[in-house]
């Protein structure tokens, strides 16, 4: 009996032995989103204050990610890492220059940690990775410890999309530079690289035109509800392309029209095309209009400012598309914008413009996307704009309709797949969601996780995909708790399908990582919902 008792305990002890190791294995650290390959090995590299970081060359990019490493570490650990190029234990190794190679390799030895890419937005994904790699205590703030281990393996990782990004809507609820930067902090934990800004809308316009001044007197002074709005300053701005770039995002500015103008209209009424819509719902400002449409285009009528509105409806302002001076005042936005605007797009919304004709709304996009050209950026437009011509090159963001998708891969454009269905992240997660829409649909954690972009929409493959975005609307978001309400964890779940091959992908998998990744969120202090799909605890 006492040899059986000692079996007992030994096996017992054996499997608690197991369920120890493979909890301290590097395949079991919780990365989101998930690497193309993970190996675990023996042993682990133990990070102390003594050692430090190697860079393979004075390239001021390494040097500003070997200072995010150390921000990242010091506000848990309370202490940085001499960085230099002579000696240290863990390595950035810049293989070459290549900007569109985002791969990277993660190898971590007892003695060694090397991290090599052959572009310095490599480097930085590895970094993530590296954090990633280590205890989630290193997400909160003095933690008192002073040294941590990392499981040693190897990683080899690359991105399944180029275009990896969110979109935040600062106009319906005007949203601070230190929340914008602390959305740019969560989006780079999770490898995203576009930051899309809806700068404008019919309830504020948000950013300083120095050409048009009267667009932030007046336009930026309210929000849904009625709030009292805002807008960031060209240096504001300066300072979030800045912050943005130095985690490898992009910022792409968004100023919506012809439609979703109202904000402009209050703003300069010569813009008005000058039909004075009333007061009511959808249905009665679009009757209003097409009963107005024949008598007012083209008079000679006197051109009001609109009334700022504060309200959630959509469809029922447009800018005068026949009008000189609306393509002079794009020219002027587009110019202001793109002179402080370093990243290669430029978004000209061209949604949900309903009471603008057809043919007015073709001839407005076509022109419009020329003076973006003319600036040096490329047009990006929700998927609308494809029953355009569009520009060589140009991007149509996949929202509502798959027919307009396929017309811009019919034109020879790529796709940028935001589908409402599945990546909104202003859709309620369920009907008892306390803020949120569902017009698209209700969207829990598995259905944003569980869709292809590559089978998505019959006839439109990947190699016609830039990428994916996840946009938040604002209707519903008033601050930054209800931001990460709605956000987190759907964000991370739209992050691994931009980043993780779709043959890797797995459900079950995903549930035990995001439990992972939501202790680091707590340890953040990040309110995120926790979804009843996944045992938090």
């Amino acid at each position: 009996m006492k040899n059986l008792y000692a079996l007992v305990a030994l096996g017992f002890s054996l499997s608690m032995f197991a369920c120890n190791k493979s909890k301290n294995e590097l395949s079991e650290r919780g990365f989101v989103p998930h690497p193309v390959q993970v190996s675990s090995s023996s042993g682990s590299f133990r990070l102390t204050a003594e050692q430090g970081i190697q860079l393979s060359t004075n390239d001021e990019r390494l040097a500003g990610i070997a200072d995010y490493f150390n921000e990242q570490i010091a506000r848990s650990l309370g202490f940085k890492l001499e960085v230099g190029t002579e000696s240290g234990a863990i390595k950035f190794q810049l293989n070459g220059n290549d900007s569109a190679d985002e791969s990277y390799e993660l190898t971590i030895k007892e003695d060694e940690l090397l991290i090599s890419a052959n572009s310095p937005s490599g480097i930085f994904y590895g970094v993530q990775t590296l954090l990633q790699a280590m205890p989630v205590e290193i997400f909160a703030e003095n933690t008192g410890l002073n040294a941590v281990e990392i499981p040693a393996g190897q990683i080899q990782d690359q991105p399944a999309y180029a275009y990896r990004g969110s979109m935040l809507d600062v106009s319906r609820h005007f949203f601070s530079v230190e929340d914008v930067k602390h959305y740019l902090d969560q989006m780079a934990n999770l490898k995203l690289n576009y930051l899309h800004l809806h700068l404008s809308d019919d309830q504020g316009w948000r950013i300083e035109i120095k050409s048009w001044p009267k667009l932030t007197q007046i336009g930026a002074q309210t929000e849904v509800g009625g709030g009292e709005g805002g807008f960031y300053t060209q240096e504001d701005y300066k300072e979030i392309v800045r912050y943005a770039a130095e985690r490898f995002i992009t910022i792409v500015p968004e100023i919506d029209m012809p439609g979703h103008t109202n904000a402009i209209l209050a703003s300069y009424g010569e813009l008005n095309p000058g039909i004075n819509l009333p007061d009511g719902d959808y249905e009665t400002v679009t009757k209003t209009v097409e009963k107005a449409e024949d008598e007012f285009k083209g008079s000679n009528i006197t051109r009001e400012a609109a009334e700022l509105y504060t309200g959630t409806e959509v469809g029922f302002s447009t800018l005068d598309t026949d009008l000189d001076l609306t393509y002079a005042f794009i020219e002027d936005v587009v110019r202001e914008i793109s002179q402080i605007t370093p990243g290669p797009y430029f978004h000209i919304g061209g949604d949900e413009s309903h009471v603008t004709a057809k043919e007015d709304y073709v001839y407005f996009i076509e022109r419009a996307q020329q003076i973006v050209k003319e600036h040096g950026k490329i047009s990006i437009g929700w998927d609308e704009v494809a029953t355009s011509e569009l520009l060589e090159g140009n991007v149509a963001q996949f929202w509502a309709l798959e027919e307009n998708a396929k017309l811009a891969v019919a034109q020879g454009n790529k796709v940028l797949m935001s589908p409402a269905k599945k990546a909104y992240l202003d859709m309620q997660y369920d009907s008892t969601t306390r803020i949120g829409l569902h017009w698209a649909a209700y969207i829990e954690l598995d259905s944003a996780y569980l869709w292809d972009p590559a089978t998505y929409v019959s006839g439109i493959s990947k190699p016609s995909i830039l990428g994916v975005e996840a946009p938040l609307w604002t209707e519903t978001v008033e601050n930054r708790a209800d931001m990460e309400y709605l956000v987190f964890p759907r964000i991370a779940a739209s992050a691994e399908v931009a980043w993780s091959p779709a043959s890797t992908r797995n459900w079950e998998s995903f549930q035990s990582r995001i439990r992972v990744m939501g202790k680091r969120w707590d340890n953040q202090g990040i309110g995120f919902y926790k979804s009843p799909l996944v045992d938090w605890e």
